[in-house]
Protein backbone atom coordinates (compact mmCIF):
# COMPACT_ATOMS: atom_id res chain seq x y z
CA UNK A 1 0.00 0.00 0.00
CA UNK A 2 1.20 3.58 -0.99
CA UNK A 3 2.66 5.99 2.04
CA UNK A 4 -0.34 8.48 2.27
CA UNK A 5 2.22 10.88 4.23
CA UNK A 6 -0.83 12.09 6.35
CA UNK A 7 0.55 11.73 10.02
CA UNK A 8 -2.74 10.41 11.76
CA UNK A 9 -2.48 7.41 9.71
CA UNK A 10 1.39 6.63 11.02
CA UNK A 11 1.66 4.21 13.66
CA UNK A 12 2.52 5.94 17.18
CA UNK A 13 6.44 5.11 18.01
CA UNK A 14 5.27 2.82 20.92
CA UNK A 15 2.60 0.95 18.67
CA UNK A 16 5.51 0.75 15.80
CA UNK A 17 7.51 -0.88 18.32
CA UNK A 18 5.10 -3.59 19.08
CA UNK A 19 4.38 -4.41 15.32
CA UNK A 20 8.25 -4.65 14.69
CA UNK A 21 8.54 -6.54 17.87
CA UNK A 22 5.65 -9.02 17.20
CA UNK A 23 7.40 -9.93 13.62
CA UNK A 24 10.60 -10.70 14.96
CA UNK A 25 11.58 -14.50 16.66
CA UNK A 26 12.97 -14.04 20.17
CA UNK A 27 11.51 -11.04 21.25
CA UNK A 28 9.60 -10.62 24.50
CA UNK A 29 6.48 -8.92 24.32
CA UNK A 30 5.73 -9.03 27.73
CA UNK A 31 4.60 -11.36 30.64
CA UNK A 32 1.49 -13.81 30.83
CA UNK A 33 -1.45 -11.81 32.59
CA UNK A 34 -1.46 -13.66 36.46
CA UNK A 35 1.92 -14.94 36.29
CA UNK A 36 4.88 -11.81 36.23
CA UNK A 37 7.36 -14.57 35.90
CA UNK A 38 6.54 -15.98 32.99
CA UNK A 39 7.33 -14.14 28.92
CA UNK A 40 5.11 -14.20 26.40
CA UNK A 41 8.02 -14.99 23.58
CA UNK A 42 7.73 -14.79 19.98
CA UNK A 43 9.09 -18.08 18.76
CA UNK A 44 8.38 -18.09 15.10
CA UNK A 45 7.52 -16.00 11.90
CA UNK A 46 6.69 -17.76 8.73
CA UNK A 47 4.79 -17.26 5.87
CA UNK A 48 1.67 -19.48 6.18
CA UNK A 49 -0.21 -18.85 2.62
CA UNK A 50 -0.83 -16.58 0.19
CA UNK A 51 -4.09 -15.24 -1.33
CA UNK A 52 -5.11 -13.58 -4.58
CA UNK A 53 -6.30 -10.02 -4.46
CA UNK A 54 -7.03 -10.53 -8.39
CA UNK A 55 -9.34 -7.14 -8.31
CA UNK A 56 -6.79 -4.72 -6.30
CA UNK A 57 -9.54 -4.54 -4.31
CA UNK A 58 -8.80 -6.06 -0.62
CA UNK A 59 -11.12 -6.13 2.07
CA UNK A 60 -9.53 -6.15 5.57
CA UNK A 61 -12.98 -7.66 7.82
CA UNK A 62 -14.31 -9.84 10.01
CA UNK A 63 -15.97 -13.03 8.02
CA UNK A 64 -18.70 -13.49 10.80
CA UNK A 65 -22.08 -11.73 10.03
CA UNK A 66 -21.68 -7.72 11.80
CA UNK A 67 -23.57 -4.76 10.51
CA UNK A 68 -22.94 -3.00 7.61
CA UNK A 69 -20.74 -3.61 4.17
CA UNK A 70 -17.33 -5.34 4.13
CA UNK A 71 -14.30 -2.85 5.63
CA UNK A 72 -12.75 -2.56 1.66
CA UNK A 73 -9.81 -0.30 1.92
CA UNK A 74 -9.67 2.94 0.24
CA UNK A 75 -6.45 2.21 -1.20
CA UNK A 76 -5.93 -0.17 -4.17
CA UNK A 77 -3.42 -2.54 -4.50
CA UNK A 78 -1.53 -4.39 -7.97
CA UNK A 79 -3.76 -7.31 -8.67
CA UNK A 80 -1.67 -10.33 -7.78
CA UNK A 81 -0.91 -12.66 -5.35
CA UNK A 82 0.43 -11.85 -2.13
CA UNK A 83 1.95 -13.51 1.31
CA UNK A 84 0.48 -14.12 4.33
CA UNK A 85 2.89 -14.03 7.46
CA UNK A 86 1.78 -15.20 11.00
CA UNK A 87 4.10 -14.89 14.14
CA UNK A 88 3.39 -17.50 16.81
CA UNK A 89 4.28 -16.77 20.92
CA UNK A 90 4.26 -18.76 23.55
CA UNK A 91 3.89 -18.29 27.08
CA UNK A 92 3.86 -21.91 29.25
CA UNK A 93 1.88 -22.27 31.91
CA UNK A 94 0.15 -24.91 33.92
CA UNK A 95 -3.79 -26.08 33.88
CA UNK A 96 -5.11 -28.54 36.77
CA UNK A 97 -1.46 -30.25 37.00
CA UNK A 98 -1.10 -30.46 33.03
CA UNK A 99 1.49 -28.26 31.71
CA UNK A 100 0.86 -26.40 27.98
CA UNK A 101 3.42 -24.45 25.93
CA UNK A 102 0.61 -21.23 25.51
CA UNK A 103 1.46 -21.57 21.74
CA UNK A 104 -0.13 -18.65 19.92
CA UNK A 105 -0.67 -16.98 16.52
CA UNK A 106 -0.33 -13.32 17.60
CA UNK A 107 0.02 -11.63 14.29
CA UNK A 108 -1.24 -11.88 11.02
CA UNK A 109 0.25 -9.63 7.96
CA UNK A 110 -0.39 -9.18 4.66
CA UNK A 111 2.76 -8.40 2.55
CA UNK A 112 2.32 -6.38 -0.48
CA UNK A 113 5.68 -5.59 -0.80
CA UNK A 114 8.70 -7.47 0.10
CA UNK A 115 11.09 -6.15 1.91
CA UNK A 116 11.71 -4.31 5.80
CA UNK A 117 8.44 -2.47 6.99
CA UNK A 118 9.17 1.27 6.34
CA UNK A 119 6.17 2.65 7.65
CA UNK A 120 3.00 0.80 9.64
CA UNK A 121 0.02 3.21 8.50
CA UNK A 122 -3.52 2.73 9.29
CA UNK A 123 -5.82 1.09 6.40
CA UNK A 124 -8.72 3.85 5.65
CA UNK A 125 -11.92 2.15 4.24
CA UNK A 126 -13.48 3.67 1.66
CA UNK A 127 -16.05 5.11 4.09
CA UNK A 128 -13.40 6.63 6.69
CA UNK A 129 -13.76 10.05 6.46
CA UNK A 130 -9.96 10.90 7.19
CA UNK A 131 -10.78 14.45 7.92
CA UNK A 132 -12.25 13.18 10.93
CA UNK A 133 -9.19 11.84 12.83
CA UNK A 134 -6.83 13.23 15.05
CA UNK A 135 -3.52 12.34 16.27
CA UNK A 136 -3.85 8.86 18.29
CA UNK A 137 -7.42 7.92 16.58
CA UNK A 138 -7.41 4.03 15.39
CA UNK A 139 -9.68 2.95 12.88
CA UNK A 140 -10.58 -0.64 12.27
CA UNK A 141 -13.41 -2.83 12.21
CA UNK A 142 -15.47 -4.20 15.11
CA UNK A 143 -15.91 -7.55 15.72
CA UNK A 144 -16.54 -9.79 18.98
CA UNK A 145 -15.06 -12.82 17.93
CA UNK A 146 -11.26 -11.64 17.63
CA UNK A 147 -10.78 -12.69 14.13
CA UNK A 148 -9.74 -10.48 11.45
CA UNK A 149 -9.57 -11.63 7.23
CA UNK A 150 -7.97 -10.47 4.03
CA UNK A 151 -9.86 -10.95 0.98
CA UNK A 152 -10.07 -9.91 -2.58
CA UNK A 153 -13.66 -7.45 -2.55
CA UNK A 154 -15.27 -9.06 -5.41
CA UNK A 155 -14.90 -12.37 -3.90
CA UNK A 156 -15.42 -11.44 -0.65
CA UNK A 157 -18.98 -13.01 -0.57
CA UNK A 158 -18.54 -15.82 -1.62
CA UNK A 159 -15.39 -16.37 0.62
CA UNK A 160 -17.49 -15.36 4.06
CA UNK A 161 -20.56 -17.58 2.91
CA UNK A 162 -19.27 -20.70 5.06
CA UNK A 163 -19.51 -18.03 8.18
CA UNK A 164 -23.15 -16.33 7.00
CA UNK A 165 -24.69 -20.21 7.04
CA UNK A 166 -23.14 -21.43 10.28
CA UNK A 167 -25.41 -18.22 11.58
CA UNK A 168 -28.62 -19.12 9.40
CA UNK A 169 -31.12 -20.37 11.06
CA UNK A 170 -31.65 -24.27 10.18
CA UNK A 171 -34.12 -24.83 7.31
CA UNK A 172 -34.17 -28.47 8.17
CA UNK A 173 -37.37 -30.01 10.02
CA UNK A 174 -36.89 -32.77 12.68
Amino acid sequence: MAFVGDGRLVAAPEVRAYLDAVFTPGTRLGVRRGDPLTFVEVVEMARVTSIRVPSGRLVVDTPWLEDGEPRELAVRIPPGAYGVDAAWTEAPYEFMGEHFSGREVAATRLCVREGTVAVWEMGIAAGDDIARLRQGDEVGFNTDTSMGSFGDATAWPALTAPFRRFWEPSTSSL
